[in-house]
């Protein structure tokens, strides 16, 4: 995969459209200059907690003896899952207690760093030849979903709850075909390492 086509991809399973509705019901009793600062916080812890997965999460594995083709299998059925879910959503109302302030949980992960986007990051960083593609590739759509984030009240305002919602159904019918590609290739993996032996 290319750069652009990987970070489209890394968006997409960011769901900043579909986080939307929700950074807002959890931040709506918090003051706005203050909800562009814990935005901003929890996208840095985010980012830092998806980085450590890419450097670390091939020792990780290599430790638990899990092969690629094992992470691309559970990778793809977790990133169909979770594409269901886009596609045919039961929101629930995420509200915080007046006044206080979320931290790590539930802005940073899972909403953000959810395990699709985990899992992926450690597939791509076995398959392709410098961790820093996928850095790069990560740096790319984090910044789209931040941009996507910080202007969370206007984009409500302007798509409304019906033109969101499409929105977010719109990404997971393309993630569900991401999905599809990666379990297949880990099946293939499969059948080739069998071969092989």
């Amino acid at each position: 995969m290319t750069l652009f086509s990987l970070a489209f991809a890394f968006f997409l399973l960011m769901d900043s459209i579909g986080n939307v509705p929700i950074f807002i019901a959890l931040l709506k009793h918090i003051p706005k200059k203050r909800q562009y600062q814990i935005i901003i916080r929890e996208l840095l812890l985010a980012l830092a907690i998806i980085i450590t997965f890419i450097f670390f999460g091939e020792g990780l594995l290599d430790l638990l003896h899990i092969s690629s083709q094992a992470i691309q299998i559970a990778g793809g059925i977790i990133l169909f899952i979770i594409s269901l879910k886009m596609i045919f959503p039961k929101h629930k109302e995420l509200d915080q207690p007046k006044g206080a302030e979320p931290f790590l949980v539930p802005m940073a992960i899972p909403l953000i760093a959810g395990p699709a986007i985990l899992a992926a990051v450690m597939i791509y960083s076995k398959q392709l030849a410098s961790e820093w593609i996928i850095v790069g590739a990560v740096s790319i759509a984090w910044f789209a979903t931040m941009l996507v984030l910080l202007l969370a009240p206007k984009l409500k305002q302007l798509l409304g709850d019906k033109g969101i919602a499409a929105c977010e159904r719109l990404m997971g019918l393309i993630l569900i075909l991401i999905a599809t590609q990666m379990f297949l290739e880990g099946l293939q993996g499969c059948f080739t390492t069998s071969n092989v032996t």
